[in-house]
């Protein structure tokens, strides 16, 4: 079954494609540009549609999705957290 989407092997976030994760699950993710499969453990519930951490991430750095800069690290994230707007924000302002 797969978990989460990736785009580009680079990203530093994935899509949630189901239901129901919750924190401590093994997932599995799908990177679809190199169509290969990866694992991740969440550490936190993540809803369907968002976004969970593939990498740890500082204050400032830049988040991938789909291969393109989406933001910036405003709270630090763990590999397997729930990655949204309370820790991501937009660089436009």
């Amino acid at each position: 079954m797969i978990h989460f989407v990736l785009h580009d092997a680079a990203d530093t976030v994935a899509v949630v494609v189901v239901e129901g994760v919750k924190a401590g699950a093994q997932l599995a993710g799908w990177v679809m540009d190199d169509d290969r499969m990866v694992n991740l453990a969440a550490r936190q519930d993540i809803p369907i549609g968002h976004k969970i951490a593939l990498k740890d991430m500082a204050v400032g750095d830049t988040v991938i999705k789909y291969g393109i800069d989406m933001g910036k690290v405003v709270a630090p994230i763990q590999a397997g957290q729930h990655a949204h707007v309370h820790n991501i924000k937009t660089k436009r302002w």
